[in-house]
């Protein structure tokens, strides 16, 4: 759920987010003002990639897992702190799916 909003300053990221997404910070986020934060289009992160299957199944993945941002480092899905983002944020998710 973390993953998916129509809001541009969805997920802001701090200066060690944007050095640790490295090269692909420039595709992945942008700045607004003097914030950068992680792009959003089509209702959802620009990180995320969309792959369907032969049986026709939708599922999205995080191109810059390994590097992600603190905060979705620390929003395991599921857990105390997920669950508080989602109570706080749900009304402004456009998509909501599983684990994502």
């Amino acid at each position: 759920m973390c993953c998916f909003s129509q809001l541009e300053t969805y997920v802001r990221l701090s200066g060690d987010d944007w050095t640790r997404l490295g090269d692909e910070a420039e595709r992945v986020a942008h700045f607004i003002g003097h914030r950068a934060y992680m792009k959003m289009g089509e209702g959802h992160c620009a990180a995320l990639e969309l792959r369907v299957d032969d049986e026709g199944a939708r599922e999205y993945f995080c191109t810059v897992y390994e590097t992600r941002p603190q905060i979705c480092r620390d929003l395991l899905p599921g857990s105390p702190q997920c669950e508080a983002e989602r109570e706080l944020k749900g009304e402004r998710v456009a998509v909501k799916t599983g684990n994502v």
